[in-house]
């Protein structure tokens, strides 16, 4: 058998081209996008806010990402996926600091306390998903309280604590074309 460099059939011969700096940078944000599971309008809001804070653009992004109410209660172990997290959100099984919250891209702050509501169907639902993600383990940035069903945020994640995979600034790049 033999290894070719280009894939099978009529079309596959022909030249590749190199992948423009435009599409890669298209490439990385629609990876991000996926992950958290954003409209492109919400995704760019959420651009935009970092943008017009102090500090690292695209550390800042990623920030606000991770510490929207959905991912902090995927990063718990509360859900199993990040669209898990978010219709568990959306259903109303989650309190903030005592108040009922259903809006998966609330912005939890550092020092706010998330916890599982105290019903029965919340209850079961977050101990069954909590058993099969005990291999994932919770980040530095945040503690969980298993017995309690609450987790709490001690600080915002520095870059080093968030996916390696994401090359944020070719997303700021990619944005500040427009």
């Amino acid at each position: 058998m033999e290894k070719r460099g280009y894939p099978p059939g009529q079309h596959g011969p022909r030249l590749r081209r190199k992948q423009s700096e435009y599409s890669i940078g298209l490439g990385e944000k629609q990876k991000l996008r996926f992950m958290y599971g954003l409209m492109e309008k919400q995704f760019r809001r959420t651009f935009d806010r970092a943008k017009n804070q102090r500090g690292v653009t695209g550390t800042i992004f990623l920030q606000l990402l991770e510490t929207r109410l959905d991912s902090i209660v995927y990063q718990l172990g509360f859900t199993k996926t990040r669209q898990a997290a978010r219709q568990f959100v959306n259903h109303g099984h989650v309190r903030v600091n005592g108040q009922k919250v259903d809006i998966p891209s609330f912005q939890v702050s550092p020092g706010d306390e998330v916890e599982v509501r105290n019903s029965t169907s919340s209850r079961q639902l977050a101990t069954s998903n909590m058993e099969a993600t005990r291999l994932r383990n919770v980040p530095d940035w945040m503690t969980r309280n298993d017995e309690a069903f609450r987790g709490t945020v001690n600080r915002l994640p520095d870059r080093e604590e968030m996916d390696p995979a994401i090359n944020e600034q070719l997303i700021v790049e990619f944005y500040s074309r427009f």
